[in-house]
């Protein structure tokens, strides 16, 4: 296939032997671990996990990455829409309350196939916000729950970390598109979230303008009662990491985020402990599970 997936529109050939472009992975699913997520938001964990599948590759490859041997190293195995059917439903059995796709972008065709069928659970689309209106179009209707990132409203700092110079512009259309799919968030009587959007932002050290400009964004573009923000304090340095990078958010840094966003009005929505700043929070890519 000629790949156009992601908004950095390669242009890649990429075969089921070979991989090409930004993400350099090849045409068809590869994954790392399948597993039952406990430490995602509680309205998708639940008490009984998330059901993960992790999948290799990136078209963002952020420096900061707690994934690097699988979003850097493209570590992984291929996985067939068909073997993922497969893999939905063990995960259903083991008691997952979602099936939550975790870095899906630049697989979404193949993700499409293997939801014809629903799996009977909501389904969440767990990326880095880097996404193509077009791509997420051929979704529709598959997708319960999207739960992007909002990484950047400092494009400087996009350009620096993600090697990318509209993130900006391009997350704000792809959240818009995504919110169009699935309106309102719904949570059912057990706390769960039925469908809705999530907007994840992650406090970088050293960083907190950035941080509440993208407050400003969501405060502007979601009235209360529409979607959920999700402010992570769980940064964790990465090896060879410089700068502020090489250091957590400080437990300052974190309660100034807190009290702009409650400032802000935003009060759907979570925070972390800061506990969770752990690499043990990390899974191990072994391939399990597939």
């Amino acid at each position: 296939m000629i790949c156009n997936l992601c908004p950095r529109r390669c242009n890649a050939e990429r075969t089921q032997t070979r991989g090409a472009g930004w993400c350099r992975m090849p045409a068809g699913p590869v994954a790392a671990r399948a597993m039952l997520h406990y430490w995602e938001e509680p309205c998708l964990s639940g008490t009984r996990g998330a059901g993960c599948v992790f999948f290799s590759g990136c078209n963002l490859g952020c420096v900061y990455c707690q994934n690097g041997p699988i979003s850097h190293d493209n570590f992984g195995v291929p996985v067939s829409p068909r073997r993922l059917r497969e893999i939905f439903a063990e995960l259903i059995g083991q008691g997952a309350h979602c099936i939550d796709l975790v870095s899906p972008t630049i697989y979404a065709p193949w993700l499409a196939e293997a939801l014809e069928q629903p799996p009977g659970v909501p389904v969440v689309w767990n990326s880095g916000g880097y996404e193509s209106v077009e791509t997420l179009r051929g979704l529709e209707g598959k997708i319960q729950v999207f739960l992007p990132d909002f990484k950047y409203a400092d494009d400087a700092l996009s350009i620096e970390f993600s090697h990318v110079s509209d993130y900006r512009s391009v997350a704000e259309r792809a959240v818009d598109e995504m919110y169009r799919q699935v309106g309102p968030y719904r949570m059912g009587e057990d706390g769960l979230l039925q469908s809705g959007v999530i907007v994840r932002h992650m406090v970088l050290p050293g960083h907190l303008d950035n941080t509440k400009r993208v407050i400003d964004w969501f405060a502007r573009r979601f009235s209360p009662g529409e979607a959920l923000f999700s402010l992570m304090s769980q940064y964790t340095p990465q090896k060879n990491a410089v700068g502020t990078l090489a250091r957590r958010v400080t437990g300052a840094e974190y309660r100034a985020a807190v009290d702009y966003m409650e400032a802000c009005g935003i009060c759907d929505g979570f925070v972390q402990e800061r506990s969770s700043a752990q690499e043990e929070y990390t899974p191990e890519f072994d391939l399990r599970g597939l």
